[in-house]
């Protein structure tokens, strides 16, 4: 799931995922972090779920994907855009 926070000149998105589905450490990895795994870990939060944080510019769109312990790649589902293999998301 995606929560949108809109700034004065950006959009704050936050990417949410529940607790242990899937199990252990998960990443977004998109273009706007060149790709990068481990960079934007999803952290636990107090009401349970995992999420992170990511700063990105108003009227934009980025490609990204999921990627969990054991080299699991996965889409997020509340997005119905697609990018190919990746989620697509707009600001």
């Amino acid at each position: 799931m995606l929560e949108r926070t809109l700034r004065k000149d950006r959009t704050e998105v936050t990417f949410i995922l529940p607790a242990d589905i899937p199990p252990g450490t998960v990443s977004v990895v998109g273009d706007f972090n060149d790709r990068q795994p481990g960079v934007r870990t999803l952290t636990p939060r107090k009401d349970g779920k995992r999420a992170v944080t990511v700063e990105l510019p108003s009227n934009s769109r980025h490609a990204f994907r999921y990627l969990a312990a054991g080299d699991y790649w996965f889409n997020d589902d509340t997005e119905d855009d697609l990018d190919g293999p990746n989620s697509r998301l707009h600001t």
